[in-house]
């Protein structure tokens, strides 16, 4: 199957908002007022959060009607650790980025519970946000004139 290119177009707008579009979409990502920010939406990182969990619940719509699962809905927490000491320019060892990641997932569907773990080892398998986050993926940054 041939590559599908996804993008996204962003600026800064006022203070520390940052609108981007995604296709049709408008997400605004803001920092919290204790920040400098407005808080007139998440921070960066909780997009990525807010991502594998859509990725998630998204996959288990699929895999429920490919496998004919009467799924009756999921629910997700999704949590993250990071060191904000990069992200300001402090001295530190740490990476930018999380440390870890955690995802809770109650599956309500009529499967007993090792149905409901094979379920989610099969979404787990095919999600891309996930993959993503596990593997490296060759980042370009090319300054724009």
């Amino acid at each position: 199957m041939a590559l599908k290119t996804l993008r996204a177009t962003g600026e800064m707008n006022a203070g520390m908002t940052i609108e981007v579009m995604c296709g049709e979409h408008k997400v605004y990502m803001d920092q919290p007022k204790n920040a400098g920010g407005a808080d007139l939406g998440p921070a960066p990182p909780e997009l990525i959060l807010a991502a594998y969990a859509g990725c998630v619940g998204s996959l288990g719509r699929i895999i429920a009607m490919q496998d004919k699962i009467k799924l009756h809905g999921m629910t997700f927490e999704v949590e993250a650790d990071y060191d904000p000491d990069c992200l300001l320019g402090r001295e530190t060892t740490a990476r930018a980025g999380f440390q870890e990641m955690r995802l809770k997932v109650k599956i309500d569907a009529d499967l007993d519970d090792a149905g409901k773990q094979a379920f989610l080892d099969k979404i787990e398998a095919r999600c891309p946000v996930g993959d993503n986050l596990i593997n490296a993926t060759t980042l370009v940054t090319v300054l724009d004139k």
